[in-house]
């Protein structure tokens, strides 16, 4: 019996009887190289060649050799574009309406994308494209980004071939949990060595295309790059912050002013533009106090500064492919996930940790004495309202909106060797669904209707080839829904019908607006009471397609999501956690849920020198976490509270054999006690004045400090010097309603 169905030779009784047969070459031989690239929270204007004054050359020469389009839009959020961009189709429809740690019990949101929507790389792939993929992922649910997995959903489950990056939707730039292929491991260097994590991705991405050209340089590639940037924290090498001193001083209204005659001047807008309102709750500039506008200007500089520091990472990537003969014959594509984002506040963040425990920075004081620290590694900023809002001139809102600002977003479209006239700007109405569409266009690849046993989804997305070599050809859509945590648009032939939903409210008190977008790019003018015949059409279309695409049940829970308890299959599965170390290092979301709740950590270790010293429990960073360590004879449980050390420290003596040490949290109002011992013998017990309820975005190591240490006691990864046979925590409490408050802001904020 032949296992081969599609063997084209003969089989005889022996080779000189027979007749060989190879397959013909794969399709993607020959085909051009694409590469995409996404950068993460920046808005329609942060771009120079978009109308900044932000220095982006390597971005701009992109567009001067290329196309830019004005008229893109994506899901407003992460996970959602990002599943948009790779599949093809409406992310309601496959499985990712929010944020990829969610799964509701329900079709539209179920943390990763749905096996019914093959990606790119996975057709590419199959067409013999070598695929890679490097730096943010954010479309596997964060509960199975630990080594326990499953790993149904990381990138080489999902057509790649290689990854180099985060699995999380937002990452220290410095100190980061990163990922090699499907196994966890430690930054390759330190900040102090010159770390970033960057620089780390795109030195990959040439490293994996430096194998590939030479040793198979007739196989095409596909490179998917996820940058961490422009998301907070805006964190940079310190020779790009100091560029920027000064730049920003004159405010965040007059930039945005600035901005927007750029805009103009640039044909990038329409002349009769009208620039937005101020958005709700961003206060005028000349109203801030002296130490505010220091502070804000400090912050817009730290973004100009990670934006510069990735333009450069692009430029490094793009004189490799020019080097290689290897650019003019592959198509790039640059855009934004979303637009600007609002987590900073009205008045800006040093440290984001500190505003989702509820604490308030104090301004004056970070001003008066650790101003310079901003945009380094000890640092976890964003700038306020104002320069987001700044960051989407002319549009109105933010990220997560699903007005202007929140979706109408950058693309570039570079393609030497398929673009006729660079340098030119297209008008089209385009999506994030459309840019699947347009590499499998580009490749001549073949979309299949059954993908590994899994009939698939239609594509929703159209090829935006047609817009390459014609300016006025006719947009490849002329309709598109939006939805986004309850917030509802729909653009219908030029008009679009919009609406800004406060969660909680029922979804018949939303106000509709309308805007004739051919006249009006900024979203500025509501035309519902002049047109109301052609609203309620519109919105009846947006029902309408909202049931074909698996939008419903509309579902603006946030804090709820958060609060499920005792998940089957899950590491949450009850209120007990074990592990057996050594072990690889567990991601947040796997962690146990201690924030904010009582508990009680047992380690049973055995010891055979006589000095044992070491990190048995580490979780967090520098800026908030727990640390349970020995040090030169004293047991010590550090309770980071946002850089504030609280130390239950007790001088303990251990013989050689088996001990069971334990630290223990009991809460008490705002705040608690914590109480450190050996065996059954309680040695010492601190007060903790306010409680944490969340401990980072790193997650924890066992017998380690791995990254970003917690605790000033100790340097490096201070390895535990003996054995630690198990690692026990029991939870006592259940979440309470801040708790789940305060895990909810954060966690939409790492969108």
């Amino acid at each position: 019996m032949i296992n081969e169905p599609l063997f084209g030779g003969k089989i005889g009784r022996t080779y000189q009887e027979s007749t060989p047969h190879w397959p013909d070459p794969p399709s993607g031989v020959g085909q051009p190289n694409v590469i995409t690239i996404i950068l993460d929270d920046t808005g329609f204007s942060h771009l120079g060649c978009y109308g900044s004054t932000l220095a982006t050359p390597n971005i701009d020469a992109l567009a001067a050799g290329g196309l830019l389009y004005t008229n893109f839009h994506t899901t407003g959020l992460c996970s959602p574009s990002r599943a948009a961009i790779i599949t093809g189709r409406n992310h309601h429809s496959v499985g990712t309406r929010g944020v990829s740690n969610w799964n509701t019990g329900y079709p539209n949101m179920r943390g990763g994308v749905s096996k019914n929507a093959a990606t790119t790389p996975e057709l590419l792939r199959s067409a013999g494209y070598a695929t890679f993929a490097v730096g943010k992922w954010h479309l596997a649910p964060m509960i199975e980004t630990s080594a326990g997995g499953p790993y149904a959903n990381w990138p080489l489950q999902r057509g790649f071939d290689r990854y180099y990056g985060f699995l999380q939707g937002e990452t220290d730039q410095f100190y980061l949990e990163l990922t090699y292929d499907n196994h966890h491991i430690d930054p390759p260097k330190t900040p102090e060595q010159g770390y970033h994590v960057s620089e780390d991705i795109v030195d990959h991405s040439i490293l994996w295309l430096r194998d590939l050209l030479s040793i198979r340089p007739d196989r095409p590639f596909y490179l998917y790059v996820a940058f961490g940037a422009t998301h907070a924290p805006h964190q940079s090498p310190l020779q790009y912050r100091q560029k920027w001193r000064g730049a920003f001083d004159s405010g965040y209204d007059v930039i945005r002013q600035q901005w927007f005659e750029r805009q103009l001047e640039k044909k990038i807008i329409p002349l009769n533009t009208t620039p937005s309102p101020r958005n709700p709750g961003v206060p005028p500039w000349d109203d801030l106090t002296e130490n505010q506008k220091k502070f804000s200007a400090r912050l817009q500089e730290s973004f100009a500064a990670i934006l510069e520091h990735t333009d450069h990472q692009i430029g490094k990537l793009m004189t490799f492919l020019a080097e290689q003969d290897k650019l003019d014959n592959t198509l790039i594509l640059l855009l934004s996930d979303n637009g600007a984002s609002r987590e900073g506040g009205p008045y800006g963040v040093k440290d984001e940790f500190s505003f989702f425990n509820g604490k308030l920075e104090d301004i004056d004081y970070i001003v008066e004495n650790n101003l310079d620290e901003i945009g380094g590694q000890y640092s976890h900023s964003n700038y306020p309202w104002g320069g987001a809002q700044a960051g989407n001139t002319p549009l109105r809102w933010y990220k997560q909106n699903t007005y202007g600002g929140g979706v109408r977003d950058p693309l570039i479209a570079h393609w030497p060797a398929g673009i006729q006239n660079p340098g030119e700007i297209r008008t089209q109405f385009c999506h994030a669904i459309d840019i699947a569409a347009t590499v499998l266009d580009v490749t001549q690849t073949t979309f299949v209707q059954d993908n590994e046993g899994q009939k698939q989804i239609p594509l929703h997305g159209q090829s935006i080839v047609p817009t390459f070599n014609d300016s006025m050809a006719p947009p490849v859509r002329n309709s598109q829904y939006f939805e986004q945590i309850g917030h509802r648009g729909i653009y219908l032939n030029g008009w679009k019908a919009t609406t800004y939903h406060e969660q909680g409210t029922p979804y018949e008190d939303d106000e509709w607006e309308l805007f004739d977008l051919s006249k009006d790019f900024s979203e500025c003018h509501n035309l519902a009471t002049k047109y109301p015949d052609r609203l309620s059409e519109m919105v009846d279309t947006w029902w309408s397609i909202a049931k074909e695409m698996g939008v419903l049940p509309l579902d603006d829970r946030t804090i709820e999501l958060f609060g499920v308890e005792n998940l089957p299959a899950t590491p949450h599965s009850g209120y007990s956690y074990k592990y057996l170390p050594p072990i690889s290092h567990i991601p947040a979301d796997a962690c146990p849920t201690l924030g904010g709740r009582l508990w009680t950590l047992n380690a049973t270790v055995g010891i055979s020198k006589s000095d044992p010293s070491g990190v048995i429990y580490a979780r967090g960073s520098h800026n908030v976490g727990h640390s349970f360590f020995i040090i030169n004879g004293e047991l010590v449980f550090d309770y980071n509270a946002l850089g504030e050390h609280h130390q239950a420290r007790s001088p303990i003596s251990l013989v050689a054999g088996p001990h069971l040490l334990f630290a223990k949290f009991d809460r008490e109002g705002q705040g608690g006690s914590l109480s450190v011992g050996v065996g059954t013998d309680t040695l010492t017990t601190v007060q903790i004045p306010t409680v944490i309820r969340m401990l980072g975005s790193m997650g924890m190591d066992l017998g380690r400090d791995g990254l970003s240490n917690v605790s000033l006691d100790y340097s490096g990864d201070f390895a535990f010097t003996d054995k630690i046979k198990e690692v026990t925590f029991e939870i006592r409490s259940r979440k309470s309603k801040k708790d789940l408050e305060t895990i909810a802001t954060i966690e939409m904020s790492r969108e």
